[in-house]
């Protein structure tokens, strides 16, 4: 069962944090999510994915691609054991990855596009036997990963979604133009003319987080740029750049997203 895990830092647009296959899958629980994007698909038997209250079932070829800081568990639901391949993904331009995927939070894989990732997830996964890695050619393969998705024509549903182009879509926009700014939801649901509970309900519904829970992960993923690519700035000033006007709440908020300070988050990651 071939796994692998990042090592070095992290100093390519995307990367894979870890990857592997032919993966005896324990039960597992993560309440708060993963903190980066990840995709789980069965190669053997057959396993069960709960996610904020919806229950996907994943049978040979088939898998799911989540998005971070997304609360969810899964378990095998087969007599036989059940096997697994993954990846998970990070990078300097990690939060670019929901815009890529128009911000859905959950991607289903059938099983032909399935078989398809499973024979470049085996591939990749075999580079990391040699060393030293050559990130630059992975990063590569990172963004070939994605562009299936893209590929396979998940983005273009939501397209279909009224409440959510005349919702959901001008917020998005709003957030990614002015993450910066002492934004609240009061003002971005004042902005589409709704109250900020029918926007965070709008925002489950399609984005699988609250409005808020979006807003922040988009500028905790925003300094984790800031902190890997411009070592020079003070995590003061990154907190300031990324729309965190109290430094000790933004440090509370990235170490509950991403499980480190600002300051362990740099030193690890290069």
């Amino acid at each position: 069962m071939p796994i692998y895990f990042r090592n070095t830092p992290v100093k390519q647009p995307f990367l894979f944090d870890s990857i592997g296959y032919n993966w005896c899958q324990d039960p597992m629980s993560r309440p708060k999510g993963y903190p980066h994007f990840h995709y789980l698909q069965t190669e053997k038997g057959v396993g069960q994915i709960q996610i904020q209250g919806t229950q996907y079932t994943l049978n040979p070829g088939e898998g799911l691609f989540i998005a971070p800081f997304l609360g969810h568990s899964y378990q095998s639901i087969s007599k036989e054991e059940w096997r697994t391949c993954f990846f998970t993904l990070t990078g300097t331009l990690e939060s670019s990855i929901g815009r890529l995927l128009d911000n859905q939070q959950i991607l289903f894989v059938e099983k032909e596009l399935g078989m398809l990732l499973h024979r470049e997830i085996v591939r990749i996964a075999g580079k990391f036997e040699n060393l030293p890695l050559d990130t630059k050619t992975l990063s590569v393969d990172c963004y070939g990963l994605l562009m299936h998705f893209i590929n396979g024509g998940y983005t273009k549903d939501l397209e279909k979604e009224v409440l959510y182009k005349r919702y959901a879509e001008p917020v998005l926009k709003k957030i990614e133009a002015d993450y910066a700014s002492e934004l609240t939801i009061q003002e971005l649901s004042e902005k589409v003319y709704i109250t900020p509970q029918y926007l965070s309900r709008l925002f489950r519904r399609f984005l699988g987080c609250s409005a808020y829970e979006y807003l922040t992960s988009y500028r905790i993923n925003k300094a984790k740029e800031l902190l890997l690519t411009d070592g020079s700035l003070e995590v003061q000033e990154i907190a300031i750049r990324t729309g965190f006007s109290d430094t000790s709440h933004f440090i509370a908020m990235f170490k509950k997203a991403a499980g480190l300070t600002p300051r362990e988050f740099r030193k690890i990651n290069g």
